[in-house]
């Protein structure tokens, strides 16, 4: 362990500054700041959290490459398949879910064609036995693109959408369920995003995923975290893109540059021990998930995506579930997005004219510009992931004597081009990272100051700039 010397500002200096940025609701940065909070580039939201980074040159130019009219052909050409209902048909070639499956591995096979093998493509089927939404045994497939990562392959990040749909009936496959909306637009960014990355090089690997039997009970997301989870994979982030087609509220009101994030906090997947110590020591706004959500707001927030991240803390909305909620419970961080307001008239319910209106998931009651600054957002949030060092592993903080001081202890990464890395805190009632300072290539930190009295995180930065997601800290004795 190298044991690093006390430094940055006096522990009454910051706790003022500290409560002096709550007090005007603005962020503030250490006299040891990084490079990441950086003054505002001109373009970007005033009062950005001191963990906030600046897309690079290369993430600008992948954003810029995302499509909004060919999110709108995928969009169309789904909802064209006129259902794609689990239990529909698997072998029609027009109609059904089997004519979407077949039409979205042929067309992640040509993005993977132009990636000079670096991106494989598989259809991960299996047989789901009957539960109440699947009352035969029924074949259910995902479709799941690989972009393996050049330097740290075996880091995982996932997105998805699913690509299954439903008419007012869930049992119904046989009503016309285009599903524009839910979730055609969440398909449209995981296979955008496939598109622009598979010519790219990331350094660590991302997978594009359309899955299937998602109004069905989460059954294909259940199987894919599954076996991400049987086959001990270091899989860091997953996020689901779920509703992300329309800005417009069921009242008609319309908020087209926010998108909800939702992030669980307490992990159901804890076990009672774990539950334990972190009510013991706080820390419940600060599970993996909830430092994923500060995350995308981090390196999503600015003028490349044109978008605000409204992180919602909670799991998922009332009455509603998605296909992150698989991967939660298996352990991995995961969050949704969805967009700012939904309107139910057009979800869930049968193709049909009322008043001389047609109502129904349809592809007219899309926002596709909209879906394309989504898109950036998940853009923004997985190339940064997969460039920047993984979150920090055995971060702890010594509790094995009093003390006014705060030691903090972590493992070093295995990444090639890591730096070194950052210690952030934070009053315990502030939302986000406060203050940051840089401790080199240590494993190690004291801080002038209480761990009774704010929180703490740390994470790695790469030579390139690039910072990872923040890891918070449990005891050490």
């Amino acid at each position: 362990m190298s044991q690093q010397p006390r430094t940055g500002p006096h522990r009454r200096t910051v706790l003022s500054a500290a409560a002096g940025a709550a007090a005007l609701g603005v962020a503030s940065a250490s006299a040891g700041a990084a490079p990441a909070a950086a003054a505002n580039s001109g373009n970007e939201p005033a009062g950005r959290p001191a963990t906030a980074q600046h897309p690079t040159r290369e993430l600008r130019q992948l954003l810029k490459e995302i499509d909004r009219d060919r999110i709108e052909a995928t969009v169309r050409k789904l909802a064209s398949f006129g259902t794609r209902h689990t239990l529909s048909s698997q072998d029609d070639p027009r109609r059904g879910i089997g004519a979407a499956r077949d039409w979205i591995f042929s067309e992640m096979k040509k993005y993977a064609a132009a990636s000079g093998g670096r991106m494989t493509v598989e259809l991960q089927s299996f047989v789901q036995q009957p539960v109440p939404r699947v009352p035969v045994p029924t074949r259910i497939t995902n479709v799941v693109a690989t972009l393996r990562g050049s330097a740290a392959p075996d880091r995982v990040y996932v997105v998805s959408g699913h690509y299954d749909s439903r008419a007012t009936d869930v049992m119904d496959a046989g009503s016309d369920a285009p599903g524009a909306d839910d979730d055609a637009s969440g398909v449209a960014v995981a296979m955008e995003l496939a598109r622009v990355m598979a010519v790219r090089r990331p350094a660590a690997t991302i997978v594009f995923a359309a899955v299937a039997g998602e109004e069905q009970g989460l059954l294909g997301a259940a199987h894919m975290a599954e076996q991400f989870k049987t086959a001990g994979a270091d899989l860091q982030a997953m996020f689901t893109n779920d509703i992300v087609g329309s800005s417009t509220a069921d009242d008609g009101t319309r908020d087209p540059y926010t998108i909800r994030l939702f992030a669980e906090g307490v992990p159901t997947s804890e076990t009672s021990e774990q539950a334990a110590t972190r009510r013991s020591v706080g820390g419940e706004n600060d599970s993996p998930s909830r430092q994923l959500a500060r995350f995308v707001r981090d390196v999503a927030v600015n003028g490349a995506t044109g978008m605000n991240v409204r992180v919602v803390y909670r799991r998922d909305r009332y009455l509603r579930g998605g296909d992150h909620i698989p991967f939660l419970e298996r352990g991995f961080a995961a969050a949704r997005f969805t967009e700012p307001a939904e309107d139910y008239a057009h979800q869930h319910q049968d193709v049909k004219v009322v008043d001389g209106k047609q109502f129904g998931d349809l592809p007219e009651f899309c926002d596709f510009g909209f879906i394309e600054r989504v898109a950036k957002v998940n853009g923004a949030a997985l190339w940064t992931l997969a460039q920047a060092p993984g979150t920090p592993r055995g971060v702890g903080i010594v509790t094995s004597k009093l003390t006014n001081d705060t030691e903090l202890v972590w493992e070093r990464g295995t990444e090639a081009d890591l730096a070194g890395y950052e210690v952030v805190w934070r009053e315990t009632t502030a939302p986000e990272w406060t203050h940051v300072t840089e401790v080199g290539d240590a494993t190690s930190h004291t801080v002038e100051l209480s761990k009774d009295n704010v929180y703490f995180g740390v994470r790695a930065v790469n030579r390139a700039g690039l910072r990872g997601p923040v890891a918070f800290p449990v005891p050490k004795p």
